[in-house]
């Protein structure tokens, strides 16, 4: 059974932290990514105004979902698991020593900031990161879009992601730190 991706709002979304991958099938994938390293693999999956990132290294692997609740959604593996609202930041250590962190904010804005942070994101998303844009959700002149960008250190995997709801002027943004024990 897949999930499906409608045009969601923002204050449906939560924060799960996983000791394994999740099954690709339960998802509709608007885009996929991988980065490589040395001594780890990033797989970033983009699911319509929400997403999914895999990091593993050998048998250690964290996944990070930012989605809405749902019965589908596997319980096995779940280490956190929170509403994403205002500002909040996390830490856990898997017991194989992989560290994550997070800071998430949920942040709603009058028309004119929205509008003006809005394009403002999309512009820096030209130049770097991965943006995907569901003009089939916009009501007005601004698409939703969601738009991550990282950075690839040898023992450390940073994502920031935004996800943009035009409708609600509601932005959530997530950082998020996945860390491998010292070699």
């Amino acid at each position: 059974m897949q999930v499906r991706s409608p045009a969601q709002q923002a204050v449906d979304l939560s924060l799960f932290l996983y000791d394994r991958p999740l099954h690709p099938e339960l998802f509709t994938h608007h885009a996929d990514y991988r980065v490589e390293q040395s001594r780890y693999r990033a797989d970033i999956w983009i699911l319509g105004l929400s997403h999914l990132v895999t990091v593993s290294s050998g048998p250690l692997v964290l996944t990070e979902l930012v989605y809405r609740d749902s019965d589908v959604l596997p319980t096995r593996g779940v280490l956190t698991r929170f509403r994403l609202k205002g500002e909040r930041d996390h830490e856990r250590t898997s017991d194989d020593d992989l560290r994550y962190m997070v800071s998430s904010q949920v942040e709603m804005m009058d028309e004119p900031l929205y509008k003006s942070v809005h394009n403002d994101l999309l512009r820096h998303a030209s130049k770097r990161g991965w943006l995907y844009t569901y003009d089939q959700w916009a009501e007005g002149d601004l698409a939703p879009f969601s738009y991550i960008d990282h950075e690839a250190r040898d023992g450390e995997f940073h994502i920031h992601a935004f996800h943009a709801f035009p409708q609600e002027r509601t932005l959530i943004k997530s950082q998020s730190i996945f860390e491998l024990p010292p070699t």
